[in-house]
């Protein structure tokens, strides 16, 4: 029989043999109330905090689990993964801590931040290759060298230790709640720790809704779940790299569709806005996979008004130089970031009248590209203008085709759209 075919739930034993298992090694993140959160959305809104573990998120925790229980043979031969993020760190880590040689395959456009992130926790016990440019090619990499070498393979969630071991996240919850919990929001990416912590609580705390949480761009643990069958995605949006896969584990999906009380998908421009009120306001910082279930309560808050809630902030392997991305996104999503084609006259003053009589009072010019003269009369420009409020976009664009500037809206035009975001 098929792996992913089999009915395979994992235990709360198993899980709390995981949780002894890590104990050294994985912190017990604290379950902290929001208090701003929890005004906006009047209930009780506590953010279980795995973006404080050592190696910046949970995946440490199905990783060592994993190593850890290998025979002593398995050890000497080695461990292999494929990962560009969370999951080669934790492998990492485990492999130092463990004293186990291991390989870490990772495409070569790897931000060369999260290579030396990965090279700091494993140190001499690890060997990374860049291959390829995008995951599959450094998957199909390590596949190649754990079948020739016999080498384990440590995958990041379609694996019943990796499970078991994001399951002590489920555990943890329920050991540090003050009272029984009715919402549990939880980001969604290739499963492993939906499927873990979904089945702690169906087994200790059934009455607990459990929300999956995926970006609205990589939508598969939903569709697969809407098909009755786990479905691969051919073409997806990567930006939420955390949770962007094309298609989750066997035996994920199997676990998800039964313990999972709905899927919901998110806006990543929404996501996006998410992270910068975590970072301005609450001085918590988090990547986009682990601002997902903060981001998916704005859908939920009719139905946890006055409710216990927890959201699962994921991992905070953010790097810096996404800021520029991640608020451009969250302004364009907001409709507050908008770029046209503006016709210039070709005569002295043209940009001064542009600026002084088409422009409102709180528009900015954030971006400028002119174009060599065309004709006689009008030279192109792209212009990126950033609105106070979205209500000034439409007045902008009557004034602009009133005074003969307008040339085209490239916002809803992706093919053009592309080269500009």
């Amino acid at each position: 029989m098929d792996k992913g075919k089999q009915t395979y739930f994992p235990s709360v034993d198993n899980v709390k043999k995981a949780a002894e298992a890590i104990k050294n090694v994985s912190v017990v993140t604290p379950l902290s109330a929001n208090i701003r959160f929890s005004n906006t959305y009047q209930s009780n809104i506590f953010f279980k905090r795995e973006d404080l573990q050592q190696v910046r998120s949970y995946k440490i925790r199905g990783a060592y689990n994993k190593i850890s229980s290998l025979t002593a043979t398995e050890s000497k031969n080695g461990v292999v993964c494929a990962s560009a993020g969370n999951h080669a760190q934790g492998v990492a880590l485990s492999c130092k801590l463990l004293k186990i040689q291991g390989t870490i395959y990772m495409p070569m456009p790897t931000p060369k931040q999260k290579v030396e992130q990965v090279k700091m926790f494993g140190q001499e016990y690890i060997t990374i290759e860049l291959i390829g440019d995008t995951f599959d090619d450094a998957y199909e990499a390590a596949m190649l060298e754990s079948e020739s070498l016999k080498k384990t393979f440590i995958h990041p969630f379609n694996d019943e230790k990796v499970i078991e071991g994001q399951a002590t996240v489920g555990l943890e919850i329920l050991e540090q709640a003050t009272k029984p919990i009715d919402y549990v929001f939880i980001p969604v990416g290739g499963g492993g720790l939906a499927s873990g912590l979904s089945s702690v609580f169906k087994n200790l705390s059934p009455n607990t809704k459990i929300i999956g949480v995926e970006p609205e761009g990589a939508p598969s643990m939903s569709i697969s779940i809407k098909n009755k069958v786990n479905t691969q995605i051919e073409n997806i949006e990567k930006f939420i790299d955390g949770a962007a896969v094309k298609r989750v584990g066997d035996l994920n999906f199997e676990i998800c569709k039964h313990n999972l009380d709905a899927m919901i998908t998110v806006p990543e421009g929404k996501v996006c806005q998410t992270i910068l009120d975590l970072y301005n306001r609450d001085a918590i910082v988090v990547e986009p996979a682990g601002a997902l279930s903060i981001t998916a309560l704005d859908f939920y808050k009719e139905d946890i008004k006055g409710k216990y809630v927890v959201c699962v902030i994921s991992g905070s392997n953010n790097d810096i130089t996404r800021t520029a991305e991640i608020k451009e996104r969250a302004l364009l999503f907001a409709n507050l970031k908008h770029y046209f084609i503006v016709k210039f006259p070709q005569r002295a003053g043209a940009l001064k009248e542009f600026v002084v009589d088409i422009l409102g009072p709180n528009d900015d010019i954030t971006h400028f590209e002119y174009a060599k003269k065309t004709n006689r009369e009008n030279g192109a420009a792209v212009v990126g203008i950033e609105l106070k409020s979205a209500e000034d976009l439409q007045p902008l664009i009557d004034r602009m085709k009133t005074q003969n500037f307008y040339g085209d809206y490239l916002n809803d035009k992706p093919d053009l759209f592309q080269f500009l975001v």
